[in-house]
């Protein structure tokens, strides 16, 4: 297949390369850091559906911490009821009362933090299916050329490692949070209420460790955005390395790609280690906050109770308030680290969201038959360009060209002519720029890309197979097919003896370990097209990934598939388009011959040179 236009026309489920270098490569999305609030904004308002259950959730997460903050207080009248006991008598009875009490409150804090849990949790997977159900929605919505600008591997570490994070800070951080701040604000609040020299002192001892907490903030966001961004980078080298694994050993290119691997390794692992260092001071740093709030406490509170200003169980609620007060803020900074990453996947995933899609098509309300088509195509004066960084490229120049039905069509021209790029157009896959394809009079423009499709089958270079059984294979996308049919299909382009030989036959499961041959895969491709039995075929270099031998097999099947149907043919190996109806050679963008093979042969001008080029020997 043609690599001028760098716009191949992969159908959706094919291996994707990597980001190009070339005329059509573009900055891949994501590398530009966005301001923290925006992308949480951008998440706060997606969960709009989910507000109501996700209130009931911070109201269950608040109660729960009241429950706990509650707590303290009475464990303090238990030990002034003891303490008071040790000079007189213990009243079993009242600190009975006090303890059932606490046993209820401490119940229901547990119950209601439970049920905040399971809501959240049915959230975030509600959340992560809807995100993942539109991202794939969008994808099947989005221009090709978007897919020539970014690897694979970038976009599925959007629909995975993304999606994942977000989901897990929703159902992680969000509850922790909540109950986090109301644990903090109540616990400060009820320890001003029960002493207000001790509870200055717990949080002057506490502010210091919350300033740096804030500063550590500050710092680590840009650093989690590139772990996030080089997450991305690193699963589409993997993908793509992978996916062409022969070549690359073919080549010898291990080395480079390993190199290539250890660079951006090695930016994944600067940007994590400077995240992960700096969110992992927090939790020791409050930890010692926590301590020497303790340490504080226990000295002024010994001071106090010497003086007679408050009794001992005050220091023992105090100890408890203390930890209420610390804690919360070692999970604020953890749940806060959380949301960082959140922030930066939040991000990848909405700017992927947000990304241009192909134009509304919903107004057209002309269609073209499949049962009806007389199968014309005219092409007028087409002009196609693009943008790159140098500017606009211009690839299709001025192309006129008319198709009659039942007629062998082959385009041929040297690498970067155009020619795949007119089938592209054809197929709707782009946009003209300017001019008119008609399809049996009625213009393309005025057709949904749906309705072109269904006119047209599609035998491309790269062989596309899913996992799933032959027959599905076979079948795609087409229904009310009978076994009959398929097994007609393939005795017709002759691969119903291969099928047959194996285990299950036509139910064989195809996956990526089968050892098929390039060109069994390629007759399945062309088994497939007769089945969809539309009026219109492409072929786009079909022959020029198998051997001679197999050559001849799948020239035969074309031949077969192309009795009755316009047919669109583009091949280097010009050998095999001698028998075309119209030969159209294009060079530079346009055509600058045309007619059949005899006719251009005696011209003795650029198709002959071509053709001559191809049979020249060494004497």
């Amino acid at each position: 297949m043609d690599n001028e236009e760098n716009i191949n026309s992969k159908p959706q489920g094919t291996r994707m390369n990597r980001p190009m270098k070339g005329p059509m490569a573009g900055p891949v999305i994501g590398e530009k850091s966005k301001d923290f609030k925006k992308s949480m904004t951008q998440l706060i308002k997606y969960c709009k559906p989910y507000l109501i259950a996700i209130i009931i959730a911070i109201i269950f997460a608040i109660v729960s911490s009241i429950c706990s903050i509650i707590g303290p207080d009475y464990l303090s009248e238990i030990t002034n009821e003891i303490t008071k006991g040790l000079m007189t008598k213990i009243n079993l009875e009242s600190i009975k009362k006090i303890g059932y009490f606490l046993i209820a409150l401490y119940a229901a804090s547990a119950i209601l933090g439970y049920a905040q849990g399971f809501i959240m949790t049915t959230i975030t997977n509600k959340f992560s299916k809807k995100l993942r159900a539109e991202i794939s929605t969008k994808i099947n919505h989005l221009p090709l050329r978007y897919f020539d600008k970014h690897s694979y591997g970038d976009i599925l570490s959007r629909v995975t490692n993304d999606v994942d994070t977000i989901s897990q800070t929703m159902n992680n951080s969000i509850g922790t949070l909540v109950s986090s701040v109301a644990l903090f604000l109540g616990s400060l609040i009820m320890m001003f209420t029960t002493n207000w020299q001790m509870a200055v002192t717990a949080v002057l001892s506490t502010v210091i460790g919350f300033g740096l907490m804030l500063t550590i903030l500050s710092k680590s966001q840009k650093y989690f955005i590139s772990q996030q961004n080089e997450l991305g980078n690193i699963n589409g080298h993997i993908e793509e390395t992978y996916s062409g694994l022969n070549v690359v050993k073919a080549y010898n290119g291990i080395r480079e790609s390993n190199e290539k691997f250890d660079e951006i390794n090695n930016k994944l692992y600067e940007s994590a280690k400077k995240s992960q260092f700096l969110s992992g001071l927090m939790q020791p740093l409050m930890g010692f906050i926590g301590n020497l709030g303790y340490v504080a406490v226990c000295i002024v509170g010994a001071l106090l109770t010497i003086n007679g200003i408050i009794e001992f169980g005050t220091i023992v609620a105090f100890m408890v308030y203390i930890r209420l007060f610390t804690n919360p803020l070692s999970q604020i900074a953890q749940a806060t680290t959380q949301l960082q990453s959140t922030a930066a996947a939040s991000e990848r995933v909405f700017e992927f969201l947000a990304e241009e899609e192909m134009t509304d098509e919903s107004e057209k309300i002309k269609k073209l038959d499949i049962n009806n088509v007389k199968g014309d195509i005219e092409f007028e004066h087409i002009k196609f360009s693009y943008q790159n960084d140098d500017g606009i490229k211009e690839v299709i120049k001025d192309f006129s060209a008319k198709a009659k039905s039942g007629q062998k069509i082959a385009i041929v021209g040297p690498t970067g002519a155009g020619k795949t790029t007119m089938v592209n157009l054809l197929m709707k896959f782009y946009e003209i720029n300017g001019g008119n394809i008609k399809i049996d009079g009625v213009s393309t423009k005025d057709l949904t890309r749906e309705n072109i499709h269904d006119l047209f089958i599609m035998v491309l270079q790269d062989t596309w197979l899913f996992s799933g059984t032959i027959k599905e294979n076979i079948v795609y996308n087409k229904e009310n097919v009978t076994d009959e049919q398929v097994i007609n299909a393939c005795k017709t382009v002759g691969l119903d003896h291969y099928i047959r030989s194996l285990p299950k036959g036509y139910d064989t499961i195809l996956s990526d370990a089968d050892n098929m041959s390039a060109g069994q895969k390629q007759l399945m491709t062309i088994a497939r097209g007769m089945i969809k039995d539309a009026p219109f075929l492409i072929l786009d270099e079909a022959t020029s990934s198998v051997d001679t031998r197999t050559e001849e097999l799948v020239q035969k099947a074309m031949d077969k598939l192309t009795e009755g149907r316009t047919s669109f043919i583009i091949a280097h190996r010009l050998s095999t388009i001698k028998n075309a109806d119209l030969i159209l050679v294009m060079n530079d963008g346009n055509i600058i011959e045309q007619g059949n093979h005899d006719e251009l042969i005696e011209k003795n001008g650029f198709y002959a040179d071509l053709y001559n080029s191809q049979f020249e020997t060494i004497e």
